[in-house]
């Protein structure tokens, strides 16, 4: 009987997914299964269906429900200078690259609602990139976008953000680029000036910029290895020569079928680069 009602789920979930995109266009047909699941069940609590098929009914009748649903099948967990080890590297690291370029493009791919962005932009502006660099913020999730764009947060989280931000090896107090009121932490507008928010689906959108440095963090362990392969092809077009790759600390290129385009910069924290022309 078991295997009855799991091959059933199957069924209801591949329909469901299939339903979301060719009703909304937004594709999670190639994500992993076991984290839908997990996602999807809080999901099917939250709106009070025992199965897919009834969260399926309500999404296609009711046009209100994919923004609603967006938050569980989108990943939305972050926090500033999240691994701070990881910023530290680029920091330490990747900067001394980025130096050499009168320009730069850097993309936060997946950007949630913008912890990671405004890291990188508080970053760059201590080590005196800011003023050359664009920044493109994209993530699936519009909702998560106008987040990202008001740089406000909860002020009860400003204390694991301040410490990330000194362990990344901070140049500077945090304190110093945000303002606070009714239980909220404003940060600067001054730090988004120079980015660009964009709805962007990894899934099906192309390559929009040349870029030096990509962050995506924590994005690529809810893809199939087909939609690993894809988007990671996706950030090879995208980088220069010799561009960065910076992915999550449980993410890699190891098994990646584009491995060899990109050599491990630093693989303690997942830092990669792409290969010069011809090697």
């Amino acid at each position: 009987m078991s295997s009855e009602v799991s091959e059933t789920e199957k069924i209801e979930l591949s329909l469901f997914l299939e339903a979301i995109y060719r009703k909304y266009h937004y594709d999670f047909r190639n994500y992993s299964p076991a984290s839908l699941k997990r996602r999807l069940a809080q999901a099917k609590d939250h709106f009070g269906c025992e199965s897919y098929s009834q969260l399926q009914h309500l999404a296609l009748h009711d046009s209100t429900m994919v923004s609603q649903l967006l938050p569980f099948l989108t990943v939305q967990v972050s926090d500033m200078f999240r691994d701070p080890e990881y910023f530290r590297a680029i920091r330490e690291k990747v900067v001394p690259h980025l130096r050499t370029y009168p320009s730069l493009k850097v993309w936060v791919a997946g950007c949630s609602a913008g912890e990671e962005l405004h890291s990188l932009a508080i970053l760059f502006r201590e080590e005196g990139l800011e003023s050359r660099t664009i920044f493109y913020a994209t993530d699936i999730n519009t909702e998560a976008l106008k987040k990202a764009e008001s740089g406000v947060y909860d002020l009860n989280r400003i204390a694991l953000f301040t410490e990330n931000h000194r362990k990344s090896g901070g140049k500077s107090s945090l304190s110093e680029y945000y303002t606070t009121g009714y239980g909220r932490a404003k940060f600067d507008q001054s730090l988004r000036e120079r980015t660009v928010f964009s709805d962007h689906s990894l899934v099906s959108d192309a390559v929009f910029a040349e870029t030096h440095l990509i962050s995506c963090r924590n994005v690529l362990i809810y893809f199939n290895r087909e939609l690993q392969n894809r988007v990671v092809g996706l950030f090879h077009e995208s980088l220069v020569r010799r561009g960065f790759l910076g992915l999550g600390s449980k993410e890699s290129l190891r098994f990646s079928s584009l491995a060899d385009r990109f050599s491990e910069f630093d693989l303690s924290e997942r830092i990669y680069q792409k290969e010069g022309e011809g090697v």
